[in-house]
């Protein structure tokens, strides 16, 4: 029975699960070595018989978990694995850390949606995008996505192309989630509050997507700015 439990749950796993799990071992196992490039879409597509969306997917996936890292143009690369303590932060504990905390925002966000104006990949492009319609699907019936509000922003700072962007999102995730969750029942006692907020996010990613660095970072720090009022002021 468990044999076949198993087997059930393997039969489960996407194609991109599946590639991920393969690429995950041989980088842990040292089979590429710290900062070595990884073979093109296009080939690992050709090794493991996939198309290169589930190819993409899956070195999405191993991003997430800071095992390659990206560079504008030259391909996914191996990160040297240990070298680097994560960054966190305590507990929010009260609303004037959760202030702070849209402080540091307003400083870190800005700047990342300008870079990824400046160094957006079309990979990076299909993060933004994808946690877009989950929010536009959401708005549409009047609910507020807090996990797709977050990956929004969190896939902006990958796109920046700089890891310390990223980073800091990561470490942020709790706080940040700790405002959106706030900020969604906001929105729903203001008449077409879902509807306006799903609109600055859509501009802010078409001037990311049209490499318009200037509007990206104007917006963003619009947006934030309209979060915070609607959520301390309204």
């Amino acid at each position: 029975m468990t044999g076949r439990r198993e087997a059930g749950a393997a039969q489960r796993k996407s194609l991109s699960d599946v590639v991920f799990d393969k690429l995950h071992r041989a980088i842990k196992s040292g089979a590429y070595a710290p900062d070595e490039k990884l073979p093109t879409e296009h080939d690992l597509a050709a090794e493991f018989e996939v198309s290169r969306p589930v190819i993409r997917d899956a070195l999405r996936k191993l991003r997430d978990q800071r095992l390659i890292y990206s560079r504008q143009g030259a391909g996914s690369f191996v990160r040297q694995l240990g070298t680097r303590e994560p960054l966190g932060f305590g507990q929010l504990q009260n609303l004037a850390d959760l202030k702070r905390c849209y402080e540091f925002r307003l400083v870190l966000e800005p700047a990342a949606a300008e870079m990824a104006a400046e160094r957006r990949s079309s990979e990076d492009l299909a993060g933004i995008e994808a946690a877009l319609r989950v929010m536009q699907d959401a708005t549409a019936r009047s609910r507020h996505r807090e996990d797709a509000d977050f990956e929004f922003h969190h896939a902006i700072s990958v796109a920046s192309g700089n890891d310390y962007f990223s980073t800091a999102m990561d470490a942020l995730k709790e706080h940040i989630a700790v405002g959106m969750q706030f900020h969604g029942l906001s929105l729903k006692q203001t008449a077409g509050g879902l509807d306006h907020v799903y609109g600055e996010h859509l501009a802010i990613f078409e001037a990311i997507r049209d490499g318009e660095a200037d509007q990206a970072r104007l917006l963003m720090r619009a947006h934030l700015l309209g979060s915070r009022a609607r959520l301390f002021e309204g």
